[in-house]
């Protein structure tokens, strides 16, 4: 088990993300890339589910949904997010948080290319966040769109696509004995990142 590392590049986080979730790659027995997903609606009424990591650089961290979803009307409404990697086999987790902004088209039509073709049929299949009234109307649907791409191309459907949170505050945490944890902040304001301590 690795100890606490500090950033490898002054105040730019992204490096130690990238080591944290390079490390987290080798240990994790399941999807290192997970992480909570906070959206909160135009009344802020909180929610909160696991998504996929599929993307992170200098622009944020990506991940993809239908648009029509819980989280995809979140976001429409009130465009702030909050992100939280948790990664228990290293007693470490990344919290994030930031404005939401889309992909582009060809961004959200490069990754759904890269889907498996039973994926891409499930985007258009699955309603997602409405009401399902039985399993055989899923499966119903799944064949419906099986059909009607027969062997061809499946197209990106215009209700899927993704969002790329635009980090303001990024936030390491190390475990330590006696809860004496480790906490360093990241703040970002006019394109510069600080770097700050916190008490565990």
């Amino acid at each position: 088990m690795s100890q606490t590392s500090k950033p490898a590049d002054g105040n730019d986080p992204l490096p130690q993300f990238h080591a944290w979730m390079d490390e987290a790659a080798r240990h994790e027995p399941n999807d290192p890339n997970a992480m909570a997903l906070a959206t909160a609606d135009a009344t802020g009424r909180p929610s909160v589910r696991m998504v996929l990591l599929k993307g992170a650089d200098e622009r944020g961290f990506v991940f993809y949904t239908n648009l029509e979803s819980r989280k995809g009307q979140d976001l429409a409404e009130n465009p702030q997010a909050a992100l939280c990697f948790h990664w228990k086999s290293l007693k470490r987790q990344i919290r994030v948080e930031g404005d939401i902004v889309p992909v582009s088209e060809e961004e959200a039509d490069a990754y759904y290319a890269s889907r498996a073709r039973a994926s891409q049929i499930g985007a258009w299949a699955s309603r997602q966040s409405r009401i399902l009234t039985g399993r055989f109307e899923l499966e119903r649907r799944i064949a419906e769109f099986t059909a009607r791409f027969g062997l061809g191309t499946v197209p990106r459907p215009p209700h899927w696509s993704g969002f790329r949170l635009v980090p303001k505050r990024i936030e390491f945490w190390q475990d330590r004995q006696f809860r004496l944890h480790e906490r360093q902040v990241f703040l970002r304001e006019n394109g510069s990142w600080t770097t700050v301590t916190l008490f565990p």
